[in-house]
Formats: structure tokens, sequence, C-alpha cells
């Protein structure tokens, strides 16, 4: 089988279930695994694909994501090759996501053993009494996520209340609305913008008594094999400092 990944957590995912030959195709955000960034082809950005080095590749399976790559670029490669689309909003979804992976890679023992374990993980996982929160994605505009996110489901695993719940996706936070009913926590996430020390500083001075938190936007937004690391970060995450 000749498997090109579109999605970033995916190509990961099929490291962790042991298709290093499979996957010929990788896009440039495909970070982890390292050695796959190094000597995979890359086939350009999830939302600028390379659509003539995809063809070239001639793929068996191309595992994509409703939200992460462009629903034209997607429909123009399932008219020549089978394409998987996937389409994750919660852990629930995450975990199918992963079994249903695996069924169409030859996988299937891997993929159930591997999101037993996941399970097990989160099980076990107890952060204390719920804090209210907002995580951010974005800034200029501060962008923050919705209920129906993936994210906004780690956040609740984390033990965090999500302020934006009721919203959908991916709204813009009102800063001026925050101050006036602050949370207990804002989550500043390392991705899609990069957010440093000196954004929590600026933050943190408009509003002194909330917790500012630098995350790893990665283990509340990845699905997959990353979701293996999340509960034990999320832990330390709440600890005291």
């Amino acid at each position: 089988m000749r498997i090109v990944s579109l999605v970033p957590s995916i190509t990961e995912l099929l490291y962790t279930l042991g298709l290093e030959q499979e996957v010929i195709g990788i896009t440039k955000f495909c970070i982890h695994p390292q050695a796959w960034f190094r000597t995979k082809t890359r086939v350009g950005g999830t939302k600028t694909l390379n659509l003539e080095k995809i063809i070239a590749l001639k793929p068996d399976l191309i595992i994509a994501n409703k939200e992460e790559n462009v629903k034209e670029q997607v429909e123009v490669l399932a008219g020549r090759f089978p394409v998987l689309l996937t389409d994750v909003n919660d852990y629930t979804g995450a975990l199918a996501m992963i079994r249903e992976l695996g069924d169409h890679t030859n996988r299937k023992e891997e993929a159930h053993a591997l999101t037993a374990v996941i399970e097990d993980a989160f099980a076990s996982l107890d952060t204390g009494p719920p804090c209210t929160a907002v995580y951010f994605i974005w800034k200029d505009p501060w962008m923050t996520v919705g209920g129906d996110t993936f994210i906004n489901d780690m956040m609740q695993k984390a033990g965090f209340i999500n302020l934006y719940a009721p919203f959908n996706r991916y709204p813009v936070a009102d800063l001026n609305a925050l101050q006036a009913h602050p949370p207990e926590y804002f989550i500043l996430a390392s991705e899609p913008y990069p957010f440093g020390e000196q954004h929590k500083a600026a933050l943190q001075e408009l509003y002194p008594d909330v917790k500012i938190l630098l995350a790893d936007g990665e283990l509340f937004s990845w699905y997959g094999s990353r979701m293996l690391k999340a509960p034990a970060y999320f832990r330390r995450l709440r600890m005291p400092r």
C-alpha cells in the first residue's frame, strides 16, 4: 500500500501503527516523527497541496481531514484516488478515527490496542476541581475555541470549563467582556499562533488576577497517538507553580 497523509497528527499516528514503508508522502507541517519529516516526500502545506506531486506518487490511499484540508483540493484527489476523509470533533471521535484508520491500513489489531491504552490513561486522569478557562489559538484578532471542537473536549479532560463552549468552532474573543467577567485561567497555545512569554506578560498586565498558562498546543489539538502523552501533561499543567 502507498499512503499519502495530509494531516500532521495522523502522520504521527501512521508512524505509531508501524507504517514506515507504506507512507510515501506527507505535508510540510508533518513534523513528527522527525525521521519522516527529513526523508518522506513533502507534498505542500495542509491547505496548499501540490496536487501534481501527489498525483505523481500514485497513492493507493490518501488520508485527509475536513478541517485541515481544502475541500476543493480533496475533491480533485478523490476523483483519482481512494481518499479517507476524517472529521474529528471530540475525544470519542478521535478514538473512532484511530480504529477506522487501522481498518483501512491493515493495522486493526494495533489500532485497537492503541485506543485501549489511551482510554486507560484518560480514565485515571484526575486534575482536581474544574476551573473556568479561555483557550487562545490566535492573536489580532484574539481567537478561541468553541464547544464543538476537539480542543474543547481536551480542555474538559484537563479540568477546564471552556467559557466559549456555547459558541461554535473558532470564535473571536471579546477581551472587554472578559475583563468584566474574567475566567480563572487563560491558556495560550503554542500553535497555530506561537504564543510566548511576551504575550503572557502583556496579557497578565490587563488581567492581573487570571492565571495564564503557556501550553503545548499539540497536546490539546493533535488527535491520534499524541493523545498518549496528554494525560500526564494535563496533570502537570494544573499543578501549583
